[in-house]
């Protein structure tokens, strides 16, 4: 009951509580970082609208500002029980995700972020479980936007609580799995399925990448890792 207890929920009121956060040291003081990248690199939501609207012209939609939840299926599945699958063979269909665009500024704050001092960044990403073209899109998409030498920072896991890690930016709110109290503090990316929500402290949101990341990231580094970096 109280692993249970710990594991982050959204209540009925829409307030986020969240499991108490771990420390995690990296080797020789590194800071670890996770970015997630549907939602937070990749427009997602953008590229699905427009598939679904261009396959299924004649049906009913969601439009990103009506966006509530996680779960895109579930909420054309309450739209119309038969829009579930509709959606869902938006993004099992060839060249979903290697031709979605990236969002703005997110090439560019992920490059500066693996180039900062003592910091290893990898992007974490959870490939969809009809596996023909997800996964090596992914890996595509990475290479395109970010060059072949990024391919080594590429996590393919269905379950993200157990990599290590000091952060992870993601823009699901409810991630769980083996391991209940995962290393990482999440930082909650805004989506448009998640700016509604209302975060509870210690929860920490990061807007866009227009946003200042680079206090999020510094806010982890040890204390001697600050010193060392102020100039003389």
């Amino acid at each position: 009951m109280l692993a249970l207890s710990r594991i982050l929920r959204v209540s009925r009121s829409g307030w986020l509580r969240r499991r108490p956060i771990r420390s995690f040291v990296s080797e020789a003081g590194r800071l670890r970082v996770l970015v997630d990248m549907d939602g937070v690199l990749a427009d997602f939501e953008g590229g699905f609208l427009r598939n679904y609207r261009a396959r299924y012209p004649h049906d009913p939609f969601i439009a990103l500002e009506d966006r509530r939840g996680f779960w895109v299926s579930e909420q054309y599945r309450q739209l119309r029980p038969e829009l579930c699958e509709k959606a869902i063979s938006i993004w099992e269909a060839k060249n979903f995700f290697i031709d979605l665009d990236p969002l703005p500024g997110a090439v560019e704050a992920v490059k500066q972020m693996a180039d900062l001092d003592n910091t290893d960044v990898f992007i974490c990403t959870s490939p969809i479980k009809k596996y023909r073209y997800c996964p090596y899109e992914k890996y595509a998409w990475v290479e395109k936007h970010f060059g072949h030498e990024f391919l080594e920072h590429i996590v393919l896991t269905r379950d993200k609580t157990v990599v290590s890690a000091d952060l992870l930016i993601d823009d699901r709110q409810d991630i769980t799995g083996a391991e209940p109290n995962p290393s990482w503090e999440h930082v909650l990316f805004t989506a448009c399925h998640n700016k509604h929500l209302q975060l509870q402290p210690p929860w920490r949101r990061l807007s866009s990448w227009s946003d200042d990341w680079k206090s999020i990231l510094d806010s982890k580094r040890p204390q001697w890792c600050h010193a060392a970096f102020q100039p003389l």
